[in-house]
């Protein structure tokens, strides 16, 4: 769907965002049609087609997720993203709040840090 209404755990993906409710830089967005994450207009977190959480990390950061199975790689095209890495949907909703709220957040500081040098 256009609006990302039937994205699975948008619900969580709303949560998360009520995290940054005092924040009146962060705002919800969408990525590829899906709900998401922006701080100051760059997007920090969003929801995959899959349900799963793709968030925007520092390269070594990422490699690290990678490297301990977890998170996943991001490929757009033919390309690998070295800094968005993709978090599966947990075994309970709470497991993957628990999961993907930290993740989000290291998302957005990354991000904001970075909006805010250039």
């Amino acid at each position: 769907m256009a609006d990302g209404r039937g994205t699975p755990h948008r619900d969580l993906l709303e949560e998360i965002a009520e995290d940054f409710s005092n924040d009146p830089d962060v705002a919800m967005a969408t990525m590829f049609r899906n709900p998401g994450l922006r701080t100051g207009g760059k997007i920090f977190a969003f929801l995959g087609h899959d349900g799963e959480l793709i968030v925007k990390l520092p390269q070594d950061q990422a490699r690290r997720l990678l490297d301990a199975g977890t998170a996943a790689p991001v490929t757009m095209g033919t390309r690998t993203m070295r800094e968005w890495v993709a978090f599966p949907a947990q075994q309970s909703d709470t497991a993957t709040l628990a999961l993907w709220r930290n993740a989000a957040h290291d998302a957005h500081h990354y991000v904001d840090s970075l909006r805010r040098s250039s």
